[in-house]
């Protein structure tokens, strides 16, 4: 079984930084790129960042641009996703997911997904 499970959220004030982390098991990393989304109360799933397997390709949203880097060790299989200045509008829970084929920015075209981790950042 597949898992990916996501770790370093927290409460930060604004302007602060968070570095969040995603611990993919099985072989996710040998057959999927890797993205982060977000999702804040009353609102869809939002696009974040993603990166593919040679790690030369990265996505951002307009939203997080300058302000988050995303990265990856193949062989450690993990995810990070580097957080910096950051803004209320930020707050948000956050998830890594597993890609297989699709448009990059759209939640659809993943197929593995993890069980969040709740970023705060406050006034």
């Amino acid at each position: 079984q597949v898992q990916l499970v996501e770790s370093g959220g927290g409460l930060v004030q604004a302007g602060g930084s968070l570095r969040l982390s995603c611990a993919a098991s099985g072989r996710t990393f040998r057959t999927h790129t890797m993205g982060w989304f977000r999702q804040a109360p009353g609102k869809e799933r939002e696009f974040v960042a993603h990166i593919m397997w040679s790690g030369e390709g990265t996505y951002y949203a307009d939203s997080v641009k300058g302000r988050c880097t995303i990265s990856r060790d193949n062989a450690e299989n993990t995810v990070i996703l580097q957080m910096s200045s950051l803004k209320p509008e930020d707050t948000a829970i956050y998830y890594c997911a597993a890609r297989a084929s699709g448009s990059v920015y759209s939640s659809g075209s993943y197929g593995y997904w993890g069980q969040g981790t709740q970023v705060t950042v406050s006034s």
